[in-house]
């Protein structure tokens, strides 16, 4: 068979939710790039598949996908897996999938597990208009700016630990906001808690869960409530003796809003 890759999503969580197709594409394949070795061999060895393994991560991902696609180039079918999931979504692939485009050989997509796809089908959200943000940034002014975004349901990865943080903050914009908290999917402890932000931020605060967090955020319930919220900041900060322009600066830089805007929604607020 001419050279190719193809592209096989494993198990989330529980290894029986693997795919006949993608076994056979392990078991087919010249080579399979994975993440982490040992953990793809446990998933191999649980259905017996005999394959050569070579490690495929964020660290080495640059100078390994041009050693695969010369492979490919010499005729070899490469498999691609992360350690769980669609392979690309927030895992490593994306530069041997570019490096294949560009050198004209074929990229083959198995569909299976996605932990986006299963927490936002599980949250009870709508999931007619929804986007995924991958992990959430850690500074506090693009968490906020992405927080605030107006549009429709939000699915991202979040850690444990700052879960809590990233729920008061949530709760400190739109208190009412639909949350669904997706712990452990496909696990034998699954979770999934639902509420509004408030109750949520109230639930998890000081007492951060264990295991792997996909957080999915229902459409903001008031569009103008992360507005209104910087406007509050900003207030604040001038009752506080803070010179207006410089506080707006502070607060747009934090919320990744426009600083005249919030200027002038502060004076025009102070209007008789």
């Amino acid at each position: 068979m001419s050279g190719r890759l193809v592209v096989c999503p494993t198990p989330i969580g529980n290894l029986e939710d693997v795919t006949l197709r993608v076994l056979a594409a392990l078991r087919e394949a010249d080579l399979v790039a994975c993440e982490d070795t040992r953990r793809t061999r446990v998933l191999l060895d649980r259905y017996g598949v005999a394959a050569r393994l070579v490690s495929y991560h964020e660290h080495n991902e640059r100078t390994r996908a041009s050693e695969l696609v010369e492979r490919m180039r010499a005729g070899e079918v490469v498999a691609l897996v992360s350690d769980a999931g669609m392979p690309l979504v927030s895992d490593p692939g994306y530069v041997v999938v570019r490096a294949c485009v560009a050198a004209g050989l074929p990229v083959e997509v198995l569909p299976g597990p996605s932990a986006a796809i299963t927490a936002l089908v599980a949250s009870g959200l709508p999931a007619d208009d929804w986007h995924f943000a991958g992990f959430l940034p850690r500074k506090k002014g693009e968490l906020w700016a992405l927080l605030g975004e107006g549009g429709g349901t939000l699915v991202a990865f979040e850690s444990p630990r700052r879960l809590p943080g990233t729920l008061a903050l949530l709760a400190s914009i739109d208190p009412s906001r639909a949350v669904a908290v997706c712990r452990e999917l496909t696990k034998a402890h699954e979770e999934i808690v639902r509420g509004t932000a408030a109750e949520l931020a109230e639930r998890y605060e000081g007492k951060p869960p264990k295991g792997e967090i996909v957080l999915v955020l229902g459409p903001p319930a008031d569009s103008s409530a992360p507005r209104d919220a910087a406007v509050d900041a900003l207030r604040e900060l001038v009752e506080a003796g803070a010179r207006p322009r410089k506080a707006a600066a502070v607060v747009a830089r934090l919320t990744g809003g426009s600083a005249n805007d919030l200027y002038r929604s502060l004076t025009d607020s102070r209007d008789p």
